[in-house]
């Protein structure tokens, strides 16, 4: 892997959905590079948290179509990654805040 963990992993997804995921199942959800793959993620989760990961799932999203008046526009494209952790491995990301 040449590039940086963090060139991989963009921003965590910290939403009400993501937040009961990893409260029931073990699961996070990052903000991922365009160009990265599942393996390239495992790793740099890896790598980065020092956890073991069991799964990931990416999927690509499209940006919404936005107007303003007579002017047109469009949010980017972005992906996705919902990452499984082993059991009995936990990331605290945000606890506490």
């Amino acid at each position: 892997m040449s590039r940086s963990p963090y060139d991989i992993l963009i921003k965590p997804l910290l939403t009400e959905k993501m937040t009961a995921l990893k409260e029931s199942e073990n699961r996070i959800s990052f903000v991922v590079d365009k160009r990265a793959n599942k393996i390239e993620v495992k790793k740099a989760v890896e790598e980065a948290f020092k956890v073991k990961v069991a799964s990931v799932n990416v999927m690509n999203l499209l940006g919404k179509k936005k107007r303003l008046g007579r002017f047109a526009g469009k949010r980017p494209d972005w992906k996705k990654a919902i990452i499984t952790l082993k059991k009995g491995e936990k990331l605290e990301l945000f606890e506490g805040m």
